[in-house]
């Protein structure tokens, strides 16, 4: 090939599966992680040593939040089959930077409660949605990739939020407050990324290509999946627990952030070989092995009784987010037809989100003095299912 021949040759393609979307939304989700991590783990700490809130309380906040985005999550994924999603995911990611912004001015823990909320109500709002648009154009045997990807630049944005936050942490004499100012400006950066989102449908007008079915008409494979997936939720309880049970075992508050950071490192580095691996395999042996992983986390916090091993077991805890949050969106979206995909998606976000509403209660109702009990009883029933689930999810036709 000549120099000139060579000049004119047309440079590398990006993947099929990666589209101007897919690069976008891991942007946005990239800076709203950021901001929503930096201040995750010093919350609970926040929440009973600064404004002496008890750790039920804790339990009940986080749980209420999830229960507010699961009812969010229903209904934007019905109006994401129906109406243009940019909106939807403009207005999600705005109410998530509002409720950091409550969380900066908070003086009692309810106003916290009114704040997660909104911050959820916020991630209900843009899940389904920005679901959808993420397999706009995309094959079902690519899926896997995709979310994969989003899950890992999302994670990315968890592990530089931490460290972020632990910085400042020691840079402001171990002050908390500052630090939910400082999670506003990646999340209002969020917000303004989203304008770079390509939307096929018109804002304001409800699609001709797309109409209106109930949600009795989802395909039989698609609910025997979300009952099994639901079931699992229930022992599935807000992470923010997990972090009051290392703050317990003696971790300091810079040491709570850092194994936080360690855990969405583990996170971020597997999601995308855990999503294309699902492309390759049946979804329910990938998710299987995540419950694994949680079975080890769960049953590993529960067990010990010093600090330092929560550096060994939140890693391998971040096994189970990577095998089953973005294979399990992927494994969703295989099972109903495109102009399904929003409702399919935000009636299982919202499903599996109550779930954990009502783990996040009985286990912060059960906590006593260290967790442990909660934590053993959940970690043996995912035991339990990761030997059930590959059994009862097989497809009973081709689909996988």
């Amino acid at each position: 090939m000549t120099e000139t021949s060579a000049a004119l040759s047309p440079g590398p393609k990006s993947p099929s599966w990666l589209t101007r979307n897919v690069k976008v939304l891991c942007g946005v989700s990239f800076l709203q992680d950021a901001a929503s991590e930096l201040l995750y783990p010093i919350l609970p700490i926040f929440l009973t040593v600064v404004l002496g809130a008890p750790p039920a309380a804790v339990g009940a906040i986080e749980g209420a939040a999830e229960g507010a985005a699961s009812i969010t999550k229903v209904a934007a994924g019905r109006l994401a089959d129906r109406f243009a999603r940019r909106p939807l995911i403009g207005a999600g990611y705005g109410l998530a930077a509002l409720g950091k912004l409550l969380i900066a001015v908070a003086a009692a823990w309810p106003l916290v409660l009114a704040a997660r909320v909104t911050d959820r109500l916020g991630k209900g709002m843009r899940g389904a949605p920005r679901d959808a648009l993420l397999v706009e154009g995309v094959p079902s045997g690519r899926r896997g990739k995709v979310f994969g990807l989003h899950r890992a630049a999302d994670t990315a944005g968890a592990v530089v939020g931490p460290l972020v936050g632990l910085l400042l942490y020691e840079a402001l004499d171990h002050r908390l407050r500052p630090l939910f100012w400082a999670a506003v400006i990646p999340a209002l950066a969020s917000v303004a990324l989203v304008a770079a989102v390509r939307d096929p449908r018109p804002a304001g007008t409800a699609t001709t290509k797309a109409p209106r079915t109930p949600w009795r008409s989802l395909p039989r494979p698609y609910w025997r999946v979300l009952t099994l997936l639901l079931a699992f939720n229930l022992v599935n309880f807000p992470d923010a627990l997990l972090l009051l049970r290392a703050h317990d075992l003696g971790l300091p508050t810079a040491g709570v952030v850092g194994a936080y950071a360690v855990y969405n490192l583990a996170y971020a580095a597997l999601s995308y070989p855990a999503g294309a691996l699902s492309d390759r395999l049946p979804r329910r042996l990938v998710f299987s092995a995540g419950l694994l992983f949680f079975a080890v986390g769960y049953l590993g916090l529960g067990l010990i009784h010093s600090a330092w091993p929560v550096f060994v077991v939140l890693p391998l805890y971040g096994g189970f987010a990577a095998c089953t949050d973005g294979v399990g969106k992927a494994w969703i979206s295989t099972l109903v037809p495109d102009h399904q995909q929003g409702s399919a998606q935000g009636l299982y976000q919202g499903a599996t989100g109550a779930a954990v509403l009502l783990a996040g209660v009985w286990a912060g109702l059960a906590w006593g003095a260290d967790g442990h009990l909660p934590l053993l009883i959940s970690g043996s029933i995912a035991l339990a299912l990761a030997g059930v689930l590959p059994a009862a999810a097989r497809p009973r036709a081709a689909a996988r």
